[in-house]
């Protein structure tokens, strides 16, 4: 019989996963393409042979999702596989019509099947949309199982945007890792904070050799989720956080509701900053769809490391990227700890935007008058750089987790900006961590 020819649909990372879960040693099916979004400058790459395996000695071609059609009808492609998070409902079935109108097959890969069990404890923190709280909540665990004694490695959900055969299993311990391995804006955003907390984290494309190597040093594995997206590791303990901010996303969003339905705990989290009427229409949902969770409210503390910086200026917000990007948020961190410190006014970066810093803006136009901390590349770097510097502000708030100063020059003084996850039912995560344990 023919071999099923296979497209994966993707943006670097669960694509990558589903393929060496589902499709990689198996014979009878030929994966003819990745397909890729969302992240800028992924495609025209090819997944190597050394990630690919014995049935593909040139590797599989990476290339651009608006080609899917011709893809589809010039190969005769059987089925193609939707493989990345952080989009609607809506969004889904309408890619999935268009593949189901070219004559193929469209596809959701299982949770539960591209799951890799581990012979260690394994914490998932996961959320509902990008830009929820993950990273805080992750460094409170972390901080949880280092008091109990317990050697930690965080695995944080794929960023393989350089040379794929040299990402394969890659292993960071201190900021010299992060250089050596050319490490971009967004993946020192992840990196940064479980280094700076003495935590190692491990990432990269192959996630069953990155689970072996993570064990022999971890008492647990503590896995950092990316986007929305689902665990890559069996959980012993499934953390889903949920934005009252933009309630009702929890049900309208892949695969965030998977991470809602599937969850052991589910963290209502940033209250303080919501509309009360949102969190408890949050909490409701939470009730009524996933009962056997526990359901718990949390704040995410914000601190400026110097507020006088602030107080009466002109301020330039700077913020995550991927969460006011395909998050969807028109503000962050960074935008709260402005308005709470006195800014006279958050500063439009658009019109001062350059290069492919103006190209997010037309991409995202919801990022309004923050400006996203885009920097997948060396240009793009330079670009954030080259905004900065031409906005006229008086101080920058960074709102991201890392120090900026480390990759750009700003002619600028600059607030810092750190959120940290606050229980307001005390006790409740670490009594649930120690169940697992």
């Amino acid at each position: 019989m023919a071999k099923r020819k296979v497209v994966i649909m993707g943006a670097a990372g669960r694509d990558f996963h589903n393929f060496n879960c589902l499709f990689r040693d198996d014979p009878d099916v030929e994966v003819v393409a990745f397909t890729a979004t969302q992240i800028p400058d992924i495609e025209g790459r090819v997944y190597p042979p050394v990630l690919a395996g014995p049935l593909y000695p040139r590797g599989i071609p990476i290339l651009a999702e608006e080609d899917l059609e011709r893809i589809v009808r010039e190969h005769g492609v059987d089925e193609v596989w939707f493989s990345y998070s952080d989009v609607s409902h809506q969004y889904v079935m309408d890619k999935g019509s268009h593949v189901v109108a070219w004559g193929a097959h469209f596809g959701i890969c299982s949770a539960d099947r591209t799951m890799i069990r581990s012979s260690k404890p394994v914490i998932a923190v996961t959320a509902v949309r990008t830009g929820v709280g993950k990273s805080q909540t992750t460094r409170y665990v972390s901080r949880i199982l280092k008091a109990l004694g317990k050697k930690v490695v965080a695995i944080r959900h794929p960023m393989p945007y350089g040379d794929l055969a040299k990402q394969v299993c890659q292993r960071f311990e201190t900021y010299d890792d992060l250089d050596a391995h050319d490490c971009t804006i967004e993946e020192r955003e992840e990196y940064e904070p479980h280094i700076d907390n003495g935590f190692v984290v491990y990432a990269g494309v192959d996630y069953e050799k990155i689970l072996r190597e993570a064990e022999k040093e971890a008492d647990v594995i503590l896995w950092d989720g990316g986007n929305n997206d689902t665990p890559f590791y069996k959980p012993n303990l499934h953390i889903t956080l949920l934005d009252p901010h933009r309630a009702g996303h929890e049900i309208s969003y892949y695969p965030g509701q998977t991470n809602f339905l599937m969850a052991d705990l589910l963290i209502i989290n940033k209250v303080q900053t919501a509309d009360p009427v949102k969190v408890e229409e949050v909490a409701e949902r939470c009730r009524r769809l996933n009962p056997r969770a526990r359901v718990i409210r949390c704040a995410s503390r914000i601190t400026v490391d110097r507020p006088e910086l602030i107080t009466g200026k002109r301020a330039l917000v700077v913020e995550d990227g991927p969460t006011l990007t395909h998050g969807g948020m028109t503000y962050g961190a960074g935008w709260f700890a402005a308005k709470n410190a006195g800014a006279v006014e958050i500063v439009d970066p658009k019109p001062y935007a350059v290069g492919t810093i103006a190209a997010t803006y037309t991409k995202y136009p919801n990022a309004g008058q923050i400006l996203p901390a885009m920097g997948y590349s060396d240009q793009q770097i330079a670009d954030l750089e080259a905004t900065i510097n031409a906005t006229p502000c008086d101080v920058v708030v960074e709102g991201t987790p890392i120090d900026l100063t480390r990759l750009i020059k700003v002619n600028k003084p600059i607030a810092g900006v750190t959120y940290e996850l606050e229980e307001l039912e005390s006790g409740v995560i670490e009594e649930m961590v120690k169940a697992v344990l």
